[in-house]
């Protein structure tokens, strides 16, 4: 098989021990580019999200999607037997990826000292809601209490309402994404030196990475920022206006050329001209004004007609769109943005494609998330286990 029909990621073994999303989001990706990925789970019952938001008959239409190209191996990690195969299939594996409360592992003997002292090229991806390390690591934790801490909760809404959540587990994202890349350089470093290490995620961390300069000015003179509801303070104009048949125009007009070409195609060409609003920081002294004339031009058109306006003259703007218009816009799916499958031959199933794109080693879904223990024989047949143990530690034999 050819690197390209493999993945960039192929020839690469992961055991990911955890539930839900963090963890398992950062899994997703390795085995969405290539990876051989174990997914370790409980007997019976597997990974709650088995049984989360939609089913398609018994399973989660969301697990299909987040778990597509893994494998599913049951053990119970409480049982020394179990804990024996998982270093076992630690001895040639190249990262371990878990999501537990920290010193879990370690109560159960499998751990980053007993596992990197059988594999010391072994990098350790482990994701938690406040790191490994401080008085808060024994907490549980999940993405809306780290959005909560990480200072992104309090950002998102309106100052004279209770701050809002964003509609997905966005913390739980972040620092899936921040584990692949740290695993990633980990990876880079143990090739270098066959050395293996821990990669420390946490979930509060991740979230407060991307508050982009709100660390920088409270920093310098202790400014607070606040809720500003749809408008982006101190850039202008950035707003969103209501437009006559009650959709919502987002208008994104901040360069100074792209506002020059925005006030002239409404009409506005005195705002063009005045030097006043030729530069960022004199429009945002200004923006409730900006505000009041966009939204009045916008207020007496409908939003297929604007966007057309705005279209022509090159200012960036769209509708917010409900996800009926994501999964019909012409440009997603131009771009294979979404994939199509089907689940026990009679259920449609939709996913997000998997990102980046790479030009001679695309991702590629070989197939869906798998049924639980659908890979027990193929993984622990190797190991020379006897049936009895196998029976055991899968949980097979109850």
């Amino acid at each position: 098989m050819s690197s390209a029909t493999a993945g960039p990621m192929a020839g690469i073994k992961i055991l990911e021990l955890g539930s839900l999303i963090a963890g398992p989001y950062a899994a997703s990706v390795f085995a969405q580019f290539g990876a051989d990925v174990i997914k370790i789970e409980p007997p019976k019952l597997g990974d709650p999200l088995r049984k989360w938001r939609k089913m398609a008959g018994d399973t989660s239409l969301w697990w299909y999607s987040q778990s597509r190209n893994k494998k599913s191996l049951t053990l119970n990690l409480k049982d020394p037997e179990a804990q024996a195969v998982v270093k076992d299939l630690a001895v040639d594996a190249d990262i371990v990826i878990e999501n537990f409360r920290p010193n879990t592992l370690e109560k159960w003997n499998i751990g980053w000292e007993q596992l990197s002292a059988i594999n010391p090229k072994l990098v350790m991806l482990r994701v938690s809601g406040y790191g490994q390390t401080g008085p808060y690591a024994g907490k549980p934790g999940f993405a809306a209490i780290a959005e909560a801490i990480g200072g992104l909760r309090y950002l998102i809404g309106y100052p004279d309402r209770a701050p809002v959540r964003t509609g997905v587990s966005i913390g739980d994202t972040l620092a899936s994404l921040y584990g692949v890349i740290g695993a990633q350089m980990a990876l880079r470093h143990a090739e270098q030196t066959g050395e293996g290490q821990v990669v420390d995620v946490s979930l509060i961390e991740s979230v407060l990475a991307v508050t982009e300069s709100l660390i920088p000015e409270y920093g310098a003179d202790g400014s607070i920022r606040e809720r500003t509801g749809s408008s982006l303070p101190g850039i202008a104009p950035s707003n969103t206006y209501p437009t006559r048949d009650g959709r919502f125009l987002v208008i994104a007009a901040n360069g100074d050329s792209i506002f020059q070409r925005l006030m002239r195609a409404i009409g506005r060409p005195d705002y063009a001209e005045d030097p006043n609003f030729a530069q960022n920081d004199g429009r945002a002294q200004r923006s409730d004004e900006l505000d009041q004339v966009l939204g009045g031009w916008a207020a007496s058109v409908d939003l297929v007609d604007a966007l057309a306006v705005l279209e022509a003259a090159s200012v960036p703007a769209s509708g917010i769109n409900s996800v009926a218009e994501v999964f019909n816009d012409p440009q997603l799916r131009a771009r294979g943005a979404i994939e199509h499958h089907r689940v026990n031959s009679d259920t449609d199933l939709y996913m997000p494609a998997a990102i980046p794109r790479l030009s001679k080693t695309p991702a590629k879904t070989r197939w869906l998330g798998p049924q639980l223990g659908q890979h027990n024989a193929e993984i622990l047949g190797p190991l020379g286990l006897d049936s009895g143990v196998i029976r055991r530690v899968t949980g097979e034999g109850e």
